[in-house]
């Protein structure tokens, strides 16, 4: 392996990120693994990982791995170029492992992406109504999972990674309150980068009040956790054609990853017939939450833990 591929790995090993953007650094690394296999980077980009991350050998790095030459499958046969939303992300990963090198950024172009739109404003209100009605009935567990929530989304805004790492330790007496630890992403946060108490509505403490007790039953039957959204089914890591013996399987009550959160919120503004109030994907609906009303902390010392590590 070249050295600058070995220091890169320590680097990686030693960022603080959370899943999606240790997959897109992953992903980074391979093709820069592959574009210095074929040689096409300056040869004192094989040496040093500060050579390799420097403009010189970035430049035709991105050119080749927006044109699809990098890629690691064929797509129908061929290596087609990549899509827009891949080369922003490729950019912004490379200022990631700048920024971990102290490096400025290089902003070498393309753009940021256009938001999606968020939901009209009505909608948000309409969401409170629709799911205070539900409270009122019986839900399945999944259904009361969501309902909270979306609850501490129309409270707190908080980001998907933020919400997945939320413990019951954040909850105060009563959950009159939720502590939130912000993970701004690169570029142009919203919230302040801190962590801070925001206060809970009577919506979102009837919906905790439903699901913490099958969290309870939930989490006893994987040993306990202290995570506040747990799984709901049996699971298993691992993948089709291995030994025997090699898949993980998780019982219901294991911690939800962002990954599982991300999924449940898609899955269930179907399932249980929120697509009118819903937006597609999480982040729309806390934009639409932040431009609405953005929310506000509430007066209170922040509880005595180890900050959390940011995602980059």
């Amino acid at each position: 392996m070249f050295p600058s591929l070995t220091a890169l790995d320590r680097l990686l090993d030693d960022l603080a990120v959370g899943e999606a953007r240790r997959r897109q650094l992953g992903m980074v690394r391979g093709e820069l693994r592959r574009a210095l296999d074929r040689g096409a980077l300056p040869v004192p980009a094989r040496g040093s990982v500060r050579r390799l991350l420097e403009e010189d050998a970035l430049r035709p790095y991105l050119r080749l791995a927006e044109a699809g030459a990098l890629r690691a499958r064929l797509v129908g046969g061929e290596r087609p170029p990549t899509s827009a939303a891949t080369n922003e992300i490729r950019r912004a990963v490379v200022d990631v492992l700048r920024d971990a090198l102290g490096l400025p950024p290089l902003l070498l172009g393309g753009g940021a992406l256009p938001l999606q739109p968020t939901p009209p404003f009505g909608d948000l209100a309409a969401l409170r109504r629709q799911l205070d009605q539900d409270l009122a009935g019986y839900m399945p567990p999944g259904q009361i999972r969501l309902t909270a929530m979306l609850g501490l989304l129309l409270d707190a805004a908080p980001r998907s990674g933020e919400q997945a790492a939320l413990r019951l330790s954040d909850l105060t007496p009563g959950n009159a309150a939720v502590y939130v630890e912000r993970r701004p992403q690169r570029g142009g946060g919203d919230l302040p980068g801190e962590g801070a108490y925001f206060a809970l509505s009577p919506l979102t403490r009837a919906a905790l009040d439903r699901w913490l007790p099958v969290r309870v039953e939930l989490a006893l039957r994987a040993h306990g956790t202290s995570r506040l959204w747990v799984s709901l089914w049996h699971n298993h890591d691992g993948h089709a054609g291995k030994k025997e013996g090699a898949t993980l399987h998780r019982p219901p009550g294991m911690p939800l990853e962002e990954n599982g959160l991300v999924a449940s919120y898609r899955r269930g503004r179907v399932q249980y017939g929120l697509s009118r109030l819903l937006p597609p994907k999480i982040e729309q609906l806390r934009r639409a939450v932040v431009s609405e009303a953005p929310p506000v902390p509430v007066e209170r010392n922040p509880p005595e833990r180890p900050r959390r590590p940011q995602v980059s």
